[in-house]
């Protein structure tokens, strides 16, 4: 269980500083910034957790998500300038986050006793949409809306987790490959510009 806990966090951590990372690009005041770094990580966990019933919704149960987040507002905002040296530092913490929540938000589903196929969409749901709040208040088409490769992703990974479980390997393992997948395959999109078909290239609307 300390695994999936700190799986998690971790994620928390990614996607609050992408937040942060959004909203700054966006010179958005002390209270915007805290807000979109919060929505940002919370707002996927908490769509999912409606979801199934699970209320009071995590993070209102546990502060850790809370003092998490606020923590990493405080220092991602200290050491945003050594983030901007990293390449791509946007790009890297949502894609992070985006393995690490899918995960959660299928483990999530797995406690509820529901079907590999609604896990695999809790996971992405878990995922994709607090990058959508964050891409919303920010007025930007969120990115799951895009031709990129995102959710596509998630769901492979999903679906690649699934399918390791019908070997004899511990589950720690496939649910560590099920993050590297989301990852790597997200990283193999954008790198090589693979993209989902776009259905209005011989349409004029």
């Amino acid at each position: 269980m300390a695994f999936y806990q700190v799986i998690d966090i971790l994620g928390t951590i990614a996607f609050a500083i992408s937040g942060v990372l959004v909203a700054m690009e966006k010179r958005l005041d002390l209270f915007g910034v805290v807000i979109v770094a919060f929505v940002t990580a919370i707002g996927g966990g908490t769509l999912r957790d409606f979801l199934i019933g699970n209320a009071p919704v995590v993070w209102m149960r546990d502060l850790t998500y809370v003092i998490t987040i606020m923590t990493t507002v405080v220092l991602a905002i200290i050491f945003a300038n050594q983030l901007k040296y990293l390449r791509k530092s946007l790009f890297l913490f949502d894609t992070i986050g985006i393995g690490l929540y899918t995960m959660v938000g299928i483990e999530k589903g797995l406690q509820a006793e529901l079907l590999p196929i609604i896990c695999i969409a809790l996971g992405t749901i878990t995922a994709s949409f607090g990058g959508v709040i964050r891409d919303i208040l920010c007025n930007e088409i969120p990115v799951i809306f895009r031709k990129e490769i995102y959710a596509t992703a998630c769901i492979l990974g999903g679906a690649f987790y699934f399918f390791l479980l019908l070997f004899p390997i511990p589950e720690a393992y496939a649910y560590s490959a099920g993050i590297i997948v989301v990852i790597g395959i997200r990283l193999l999109a954008v790198r090589f510009g693979i993209r989902l078909p776009n259905i209005y290239r011989d349409k004029k609307l």
